[in-house]
């Protein structure tokens, strides 16, 4: 039962906080007038994309949780979801790709390194990172080229 409830809290968590860093910066006209890349998703891609990562995050969250809370893997996964949460009001809600890229550079290297460090402990947690790691890495190279257009 415990590990329900820790799956459950940890995946309630990382849903909800990052849909409600989503709905308090909601890109508007700023970000419309933005010039983008030719790469640029279209708006609906976003939701269902980040909708499953959250999910994804969580568990592997939670995995490592159950198995080695103290670790540093554990401190990485933390450190990774605040930046993570950050990312929104700094490139959206402050209207600052210079701070959006600021913000999600160290994200990457987070992720990166909790792939890294997860694996030690349970190689399933840092499997289900690897498609945030990527979405990450476009959403990096995205970020990067409006700072560079704008």
């Amino acid at each position: 039962m415990r590990n329900v409830i820790v799956y459950t809290v940890f995946i309630v968590l990382v849903t909800g906080m990052g849909l409600l860093a989503s709905i308090t910066n909601i890109p508007g006209d700023w970000y419309q007038s933005l010039q983008k890349p030719w790469f640029n998703p279209p708006a609906w891609v976003f939701g269902p994309a980040w909708t499953v990562l959250y999910v994804l995050i969580g568990i592997a969250g939670a995995r490592i949780w159950l198995k080695a809370p103290s670790s540093v893997a554990m401190q990485i996964w933390f450190a990774q979801w605040a930046l993570n949460l950050l990312w929104s009001p700094s490139f959206f809600g402050l209207e600052s790709p210079a701070l959006g890229l600021a913000v999600i550079l160290p994200m990457l290297a987070m992720i990166l390194v909790f792939i890294v460090k997860a694996r030690r402990i349970d190689q399933m947690a840092a499997l289900l990172f690897v498609p945030y790691a990527g979405w990450v890495t476009f959403a990096t190279m995205l970020n990067a080229a409006i700072f560079m257009l704008n």
